[in-house]
């Protein structure tokens, strides 16, 4: 899998998506495997090669989105600084990745300014996509509300 065709690192410099590949490992998870569990340290970012996996939050492992396109970012909360993930990530089918460790994608931005803003542009939008997708996924199960003013 060439990191060029994955958006997050879309418009990068050649080299730098080279070291992070370099960097990364691919590894495999049997279907109900866990990547991760909400609460875990969070070391690693996982790039889908192929499968499926749920991203789930809270005690009762409410869905929040499946990832299952080559390419999904799986555990974005380790190249933001968080000390934990914020959501379990379990495998819904056999599963392939490529894994790189915050310390390793770190150190590689960090040499290279230009593509870290890239990174950290493209990763705010898909963010944003994902949280749109949830808001939807909520308004389809609650239904749109009208706006009350109390003024």
């Amino acid at each position: 899998m060439y990191l060029d065709n994955v958006y997050l690192f879309q418009g990068m410099r050649e080299e730098t998506r080279k070291e992070i590949l370099a960097a990364a490992t691919e590894e495999s998870f049997q279907e109900k495997a866990y990547l991760f569990h909400q609460g875990d340290p969070a070391h690693n970012m996982y790039i889908l090669i192929e499968g499926r996996v749920r991203i789930s939050v809270g005690s009762h492992e409410l869905l929040a989105y499946v990832a299952s396109d080559p390419g999904d970012v799986i555990g974005w909360s380790s190249a933001l600084e968080s000390s934990s993930y914020t959501a379990s990530a379990e495998c819904l089918a056999p599963l392939k990745v490529l894994k790189i460790t915050s310390a390793q994608l770190e150190k590689i931005l960090q040499e290279d300014p230009a593509s870290g803003m890239i990174f950290f542009k493209r990763l705010t939008t898909l963010i944003g996509r994902r949280l749109m997708k949830c808001y939807k996924a909520a308004l389809s199960l609650h239904g749109e509300r009208d706006p009350r003013s109390y003024g």
